[in-house]
């Protein structure tokens, strides 16, 4: 292949280097435009009216929070913002609620029999500070470990789980938003810490 080029006059090698530039750039180009048009898709598919439980299973995480980010938005909450991919400091949502209060939001996409663990609440908990948020959320499309629960029990962080997230989707395509909000809105399952008992 080289001595055929090097055979070539010097315009037929320059045009033949251009024309392989020209169909790479070209070939860039539509690629570009295929994974804008697969966006596009995606953001019609996370229609929160026609989203069910079932297309939550089959999501990726970072889809999950770009759903939630919608629902949260056409639920009528201000300020939802998604927070950097790679800078996320432990929260995947901020959003400020009907009563004025700052909240952060961690998405769990995980298989319906996972179970969610101690770290989803510690790192909700921790980013609290950094975005001087009032409240935390954990939400999840599986369920909790009884030690994640008596964790985010103790420190006050709310757990939406599976069911809780069924029952949100089903209020929101009844166009019950009062209802979804107060769920996500109501006071988390508080626990004294088995430590309190120790002093006592």
């Amino acid at each position: 292949m080289h001595e055929w080029i090097e055979r070539l006059p010097v315009s037929a090698s320059v045009a033949y280097v251009l024309g392989a530039v020209l169909a790479l750039g070209l070939g860039w180009l539509l690629l570009r435009l295929w994974i804008r048009a697969l966006a596009r898709r995606r953001l019609a598919r996370l229609d929160p009216y026609k989203i069910t439980i079932r297309d939550i299973d089959e999501m990726e995480g970072r889809e999950f929070e770009r759903y939630l980010h919608r629902f949260l938005t056409e639920l009528g909450y201000e300020d939802v913002t998604r927070t950097q991919e790679s800078k996320d400091f432990g929260a995947d949502l901020v959003f400020t609620c009907r009563e004025g209060y700052r909240h952060v939001l961690q998405a769990k996409r995980y298989q319906p029999r996972a179970k969610v663990g101690l770290s989803a609440v510690q790192e909700i908990y921790t980013s609290m500070r950094y975005y001087e948020a009032d409240r935390a959320i954990v939400l999840a499309s599986a369920f909790y470990t009884a030690s994640c629960i008596t964790l985010a029990g103790v420190n006050g962080v709310k757990l939406l789980d599976r069911e809780d997230l069924i029952e949100l989707i089903a209020d929101f395509k009844a166009r019950d938003h009062e209802e979804a909000m107060g769920r996500i809105e109501s006071e988390p399952d508080w626990l004294d810490s088995p430590w309190s008992k120790a002093r006592s």
